[in-house]
Parts: C-alpha cells; sequence; structure tokens
C-alpha cells in the first residue's frame, strides 16, 4: 500500500467517524425538531431527518428511497473503485485525490444512515430515539433516513412586494439543513471545479493514450495473426 493511499484511507475514516458520531450524538439526544442555539440566531444545530437527497431535499415515496439507496450503493462502489485506481497516477495531483476521498466518504456516511438508521433506532417523532430498542427500529434495511443538524439562517427577511411572483414572501438563506456527509461531497466536488480541472484533462489525454495503445496493439497482433495464416 503506497502513501498516497494510507493518507487517503486516513481522511475518509475520518471524516466518516466525525460524521456518524455527530449523527449518532443527535439522535439520542434530541427529537426530532429541536435545536441548540451555537451563535445567535446565525448558526443552529436543528435536527431533521430526510428520506431523500442532500441538504434536505426529499426524493419519491418508499419506492424512490429504495432505489436511491441502491444507486448510491452503487455510486459508492464506482467511486471507491476508481479512487484506488488513481492512486497509482504519479502525475495527478494529491489534492485532487483528496477531493474525490471527500466525495466517497460523505456519500458513504449517508449511505450507512439509510442502510442501517431504521434498523438500529426507533423512531424520534416527540421523544429521543433509544439505540438497538428492544421493539425494534422504525423502518427496514435500507429504508433509514440520514440525520441532519447544520442550519444556518444568516439572513431572515421579508421579500419586497415589488420582486414578482415572491415578493412579501419570508426569505431565508440559508435554508437547507445539511450534515457533515453533505459538506465533504459539497466541498470535493467544487474544489475540483475550481482548482483541480486541468486534472480531468489529464485523465482524458492519459485514457486517450491508453486506448490508442490498445488499438495499436490489436492491430498489430491481427497482421501477426495474417502472416501466420
Amino acid at each position: 500500500m503506497n502513501n498516497r493511499l494510507k493518507k487517503l484511507i486516513f481522511i475518509i475514516v475520518s471524516i466518516l467517524a466525525v460524521d456518524q458520531w455527530l449523527k449518532v450524538w443527535i439522535k439520542t439526544n434530541l427529537s426530532l425538531g429541536e435545536e441548540i442555539v451555537v451563535f445567535k440566531n446565525w448558526f443552529i444545530i436543528h435536527f431533521v431527518e430526510n428520506n431523500g437527497m442532500a441538504f434536505g431535499f426529499e426524493f419519491a415515496g418508499e419506492n424512490g428511497k429504495l432505489f436511491l439507496s441502491i444507486f448510491r450503493i452503487l455510486a459508492v462502489v464506482v467511486i471507491g473503485w476508481y479512487l484506488f485506481r488513481l492512486t497509482a497516477h504519479k502525475n495527478l495531483a494529491f489534492g485532487f485525490l483528496v477531493c474525490i476521498a471527500l466525495i466517497f466518504s460523505g456519500a458513504i456516511g449517508n449511505i450507512i444512515d439509510s442502510l442501517f438508521y431504521g434498523l438500529i433506532f426507533n423512531h424520534s417523532y416527540g421523544q429521543v430515539a433509544e439505540f438497538l430498542p428492544e421493539g425494534g427500529g422504525y423502518a427496514s434495511f435500507l429504508h433509514g433516513r440520514v440525520v441532519d443538524m447544520f442550519y444556518f439562517p444568516i439572513i431572515q427577511c421579508q421579500l419586497p412586494n415589488w420582486i414578482p411572483f415572491v415578493g412579501g414572501n419570508d426569505f431565508v438563506f440559508f435554508r437547507p439543513v445539511f450534515n457533515i456527509a453533505d459538506s465533504s461531497i459539497t466541498v470535493g466536488i467544487f474544489s475540483i471545479l475550481l482548482f483541480y480541472r486541468k486534472q480531468l484533462h489529464i485523465l482524458e489525454k492519459e485514457t486517450h493514450k491508453a486506448e490508442n495503445e490498445e488499438q495499436t496493439l490489436k492491430e498489430k497482433e491481427e497482421i501477426l495473426s495474417t502472416e501466420v495464416d
């Protein structure tokens, strides 16, 4: 195992450990909707659960939830395999690999919730959930809800009436509630787009080079087989 891979594994395990520790703490200390004000009204720990995607967005019903869970598992397998392959590329910046590791660890963090939280916790409606309750969990395998808690309503105001369609409505920025796994995925993606787009070009060139070499090898094999015949 090379040093790059060891460092990436450490990053992944660290993010997963903090993400899961905080989620379990929230789940076993707060009831759904309960809040802890950390700094004024700008930074709030607000316990919510969602059946769907990142930042509290929902997905279509139970079947949608099942589809999303399976899709996440497949995506994590592909990302993990891709990251392992990339560690062998000497031309790639380590920071680029860290970005992929952030996306990978964030995806795993939310998958753990979906896979197991319904089995190991009871519900949090009007009560603090128990870990491994006697009566069983609140949902079956793959149907757990993702725990979110970070809420940053930095700007809260009413929109002016002259704004079309939304004038007079309450406005909150930033409204979505999210977790460490969501943050990890977001930071990884935006860091790639902002700082490591050249790395994507390097991968594209190496892919084309490998394809050309494979094509050349096939052509040589065909020529040799023709000569033998």
